[in-house]
């Protein structure tokens, strides 16, 4: 397959494009800054601007799918106003800027595969959350709900949509356990508030395989809970990884502290709980690697 994916470069991107790559598939990266993006990794660099409303529709002429992956990251720095703008319109802009595009295609990509994540279902507790479950009503599960209809011209046009709602992706080279290991090493790791909200993670290497099972699968269509089957809660996510490390987890972090540090963001991230499952995913005989919370963090901690 000829294959276009924005967001290389990101936690996620960085990973997919080589693995697509081993499976045969020719990757087209989509990129805002095409002198800085360069590499020799035998993709063809286009450059867009989805901020401006920069695309020739031309280039995505040819292809087969496209996987969308671009978005500010939700999780780095304090929620100001022009934060939260920017969350909300790398997502929104950049969707619809393909979406419309793909309708302007004589012979548009038949897949297109758009990142979205289970922030879209809110502060929900211990309810279990599929994919027909209802949007929540913070200020990320707004963002998700916009980003996922901006998917709809490309719906209406007759290409197939696979919304990929994300949970926490676990990887050695960024995001959210990257930033946990070294506290933890320290001694200073442990539960987050009361430490009973639900986790939606997926191992790295699970996330990549998801999206390559997406595109491969005609059966899928709509939203798709990119997460392991077995949720954790916060406590049993520090419990799992002081083991691991061999560190004791005896410090909480009270609520209040947490929102002194991170401010709003702490609670649509850290405090919140989404108990979501892969019903999608399993229901197409999807079968995961490291379905279990001990065994993905003893791979991806390995070294």
């Amino acid at each position: 397959m000829k294959i276009i994916v924005t967001g290389a470069s990101g936690l996620i991107g960085s990973r997919l494009v080589p693995f697509l790559q081993s499976k045969g598939h020719s990757i087209t990266r989509f990129v805002r800054d095409k002198a800085r993006a360069e590499r020799d990794d035998g993709a063809r660099v286009v450059e867009w601007n989805p901020q401006r409303g920069e695309l020739d529709a031309a280039e995505l002429e040819g292809h087969d799918a496209v996987v969308h992956l671009a978005g500010e990251p939700v999780a780095e720095g304090r929620w100001t106003d022009e934060k939260k703008r920017r969350i909300r319109d790398s997502r929104v802009q950049g969707t619809s800027l393909l979406a419309a595009k793909l309708t302007e295609c004589a012979n548009p990509p038949h897949t297109f595969i758009s990142a979205s994540a289970v922030g879209f279902y809110g502060d929900r507790g211990d309810e279990t959350l599929r994919e027909e479950s209802a949007a929540g009503g913070d200020f990320l599960a707004g963002v998700c709900r916009e980003w996922e209809a901006a998917a709809d011209a490309a719906r209406e046009k007759g290409i197939r949509v696979v919304c990929a709602r994300m949970g926490v992706v676990l990887s050695p080279d960024g995001g959210a356990l990257a930033k946990l290991v070294t506290p933890f090493k320290l001694g200073v790791g442990g539960k987050l508030g009361s430490g009973e909200q639900y986790m939606s993670w997926i191992a790295i290497d699970d996330a990549v395989e998801a999206l390559h099972h997406a595109l491969t699968n005609a059966q899928l269509a709509g939203a798709m809970n990119v997460v392991a089957p077995n949720p954790v809660t916060n406590s049993e996510f520090t419990e799992s990884l002081g083991r691991i490390l061999g560190r004791p987890t005896l410090f909480t972090v009270p609520k209040f502290a947490a929102r002194l540090a991170f401010g709003e963001m702490a609670d649509a991230t850290v405090l919140t709980s989404q108990r979501a499952l892969p019903t999608r995913l399993l229901a197409t005989n999807f079968v995961f690697k490291y379905p279990e919370l001990e065994g993905a963090l003893r791979y991806l901690l390995r070294s």
